[in-house]
């Protein structure tokens, strides 16, 4: 794979929550520190597991920059690579086109998937070759996208060259396709299934979890049983629209509220199928980040629907105290009701400590492409202590860029102090505007 896709987001480093026999360790799975955190989260994976969260969700606390995303998203990651995870703001429940309970429902929604069995034809092999080709965007001239690629499949049996398009790419880098795994493409939609990676491929070791397959048998072109998932909004927009589930595949949903009896009649659908042995439920996660900005009517339907016989894994995230309630003058914790707080398994997170700064910056630098020298990782690691983790990562790749302009590939601590100077801190930022308040606009 290329450079240009190594960096997939601020969280794709994650793979779990770093646990070996039931306890942490200190740094596993793209996870550094917060041991406790993470020890209750895998508690939370085993209740879901076992079916014993219904009517409850989970509610991460503590200061900003501490991993409470990280958290929901290797929560995810536990439970499956094909779980569904929604993540939004609670800003984004107060859409000028939907109504809140129904920005809601379609988040909840999302995060169900239904895995959906059936036979296709399909290319299936070891990824021997991936060849992406990049362009620029043709709205934003500064955004490279995949246009196409070129595909070695291998089998037992014989190895295909395919040409694929910006389509099927976006799936393989979505998916994290490399060379080495063996993948599915359906003939006919172009869909795209990760099966592992393939097993005694010369210079791959396997460390912690892993997901080693046999190469496949027979030709690379065959019929085979074709596992998709769903999510239950998608069925309800292709209810809702009269279309075809492979159209839902590439396709984006409108801006509309959805019809209460359409939901109902996909609901007694996809039961009818998990009966049939067509399909299973994926129940996935969905996270909500700012939870204390949530207003009053909000909080009573989330505590309602945690009750749904079809619900997802709800997490919430705050970094609020006390506050109101919003719609109310009610100040409570976390600005939550506190019949909903009971409902929750609340985990706190903590600083970070500076040798867990160090290692959380080694991991982003090593996903950002970032080659760091030892005095530039210390500098980093006091950034991170003195202002935020955050304002620490976010200068990795700025570093790399200063660093380049004077032709070396290795960041220095001059390229980082260039960079801080370049890009201000939250704390140089009050000061700045303190010393230029008369100045200022008000």
């Amino acid at each position: 794979m290329t450079d240009s896709i190594s960096r997939v987001g601020a969280h794709s480093h994650i793979r779990g929550l770093g646990i070996r026999d039931g306890e942490p360790l200190p740094v596993a799975d793209g996870l550094v520190g917060q041991e406790e955190a993470r020890k209750a989260a895998w508690v939370v994976v085993q209740l879901i597991r076992s079916g014993k969260m219904a009517g409850r969700a989970v509610l991460l606390a503590g200061p900003p920059g501490t991993g409470k995303t990280a958290l929901a998203v290797a929560i995810a990651r536990e439970l499956g690579g094909e779980t569904p995870f929604m993540s939004l703001t609670a800003s984004e429940v107060y859409s000028a086109e939907l109504k809140k309970t129904e920005v809601l429902m379609q988040a909840m929604r999302k995060a169900i998937g239904v895995r959906i069995r059936e036979q296709r034809w399909v290319y299936e092999g070891v990824v021997e070759k991936l060849d992406v080709q990049f362009g620029r965007h043709p709205l934003n001239p500064w955004q490279q996208v995949p246009l196409g690629a070129t595909v070695v499949l291998k089998t037992k049996k014989e190895e295909r060259t395919l040409k694929v398009g910006s389509q099927v790419v976006a799936q393989m880098l979505q998916r994290g396709v490399e060379e080495g795994d063996v993948i599915w493409i359906d003939e006919e939609t172009g869909r795209v299934v990760r099966v592992g990676k393939a097993r005694g491929r010369e210079g791959y070791e396997v460390v912690g979890k892993s997901d080693l397959v046999d190469v496949p048998d027979g030709p690379v072109y065959k019929e085979k049983e074709f596992v998709y998932t769903l999510t239950l909004h998608d069925l309800d927009v292709m209810h809702g629209r009269s279309e075809s589930i492979f159209t839902l595949l590439f396709g984006g949903a409108p801006q509309r509220e959805i019809p209460p009896d359409v939901r109902a009649r996909v609901d007694k659908l996809v039961k009818s199928w998990v009966e049939e042995g067509k399909a299973e439920l994926l129940p996935g996660v969905l996270f909500i980040d700012d939870a204390h900005m949530l207003d009053i009517e909000v909080y009573s339907f989330l505590s309602r629907a945690m009750e749904s016989e079809l619900a997802p894994i709800i997490i919430l995230a705050t970094n609020r105290g006390f506050t109101k309630i919003r719609g109310t003058d009610v100040v409570a914790p976390h600005g939550m009701p506190l019949d909903l707080l009971d409902r929750l398994l609340i985990i706190k997170t903590r600083l970070y400590k500076p040798e867990e700064i160090r290692e959380i910056l080694k991991i982003r630098a090593e996903e950002e492409g970032v080659k760091l020298s030892e005095d530039a990782l210390e500098r980093l690691v006091e950034i991170g202590t003195v202002n935020s983790l955050r304002y620490a990562v976010q200068l990795l790749t700025p570093s790399l860029i200063i660093a380049r302009q004077k032709g070396r590939e290795e960041v220095a601590s001059e390229d980082v102090e260039e960079a801080g100077r370049l890009f201000i801190s939250t704390n140089e930022s009050a000061r700045y505007l303190q010393e230029y308040e008369e100045k200022m606009l008000k």
